[in-house]
């Protein structure tokens, strides 16, 4: 009897002890994110062959992580977004005689690195009012980058970015961020200037 009363004690305890913790529904959603205003500022700096303005609350980096090694490569630079986890990465060309077509299938084969992931990819042609033309790849799906570009003149300079996050790919959850990065990559693209 004395076996089944203290069984019957622990039984209890355990049931009383588990039950004390709060209710808590499973979220329907992601969190809201709560976005900066739009403020630009510009990039101009006197050893870059170009000008473009970019948001206030991004940093330039110019030190280049390449493969375990910084180094400071002409033109090349990272654009990061500290509080969304996202890097712009910057890479820029000084174009060689016989280049150009070389340089622009590699921007395609980056782009089409992603078919594996990707449910789609768009390619725009596109020319800015101030006269820089270039192809802007908006790319669909689970995939690390959802939108990359490339700026040429045709003979001398050739610039290409991709944003990339700092977290899994999930399409769904990098919505608002890709929409709201999206703006700043295009403002970018627009006020893009040759020096």
């Amino acid at each position: 009897m004395f076996k089944f009363g203290f069984l019957t004690c622990c039984v209890f305890c355990l049931f009383n002890i588990s039950c004390n913790s709060p209710y808590l529904p499973k979220q329907k959603g992601y969190e809201k994110i709560d976005f900066p205003p739009k403020k630009y500022q510009l990039f101009n700096d006197p050893n870059s062959p170009y000008t473009f303005e970019y948001p206030v609350y991004a940093q330039i980096d110019r030190k280049i992580n390449y493969f375990g090694d910084y180094a400071q490569t002409e033109g090349w630079l990272n654009i990061n977004f500290p509080n969304n986890n996202a890097t712009i990465y910057v890479s820029y060309n000084n174009i060689k005689p016989n280049q150009l077509n070389s340089l622009i299938k590699d921007a395609y084969t980056f782009a089409n690195n992603h078919n594996i992931r990707a449910n789609l990819i768009e390619d725009s042609v596109f020319t800015t009012e101030n006269g820089v033309k270039g192809v802007f790849f908006h790319i669909g799906g689970d995939v690390a980058t959802n939108h990359q570009f490339f700026l040429t003149d045709s003979v001398h300079h050739f610039f290409r970015g991709a944003l990339y996050f700092d977290t899994t790919p999930n399409e769904d959850s990098l919505a608002p961020i890709n929409a709201f990065l999206l703006k700043d990559l295009t403002h970018l693209v627009n006020t893009f200037k040759w020096q």
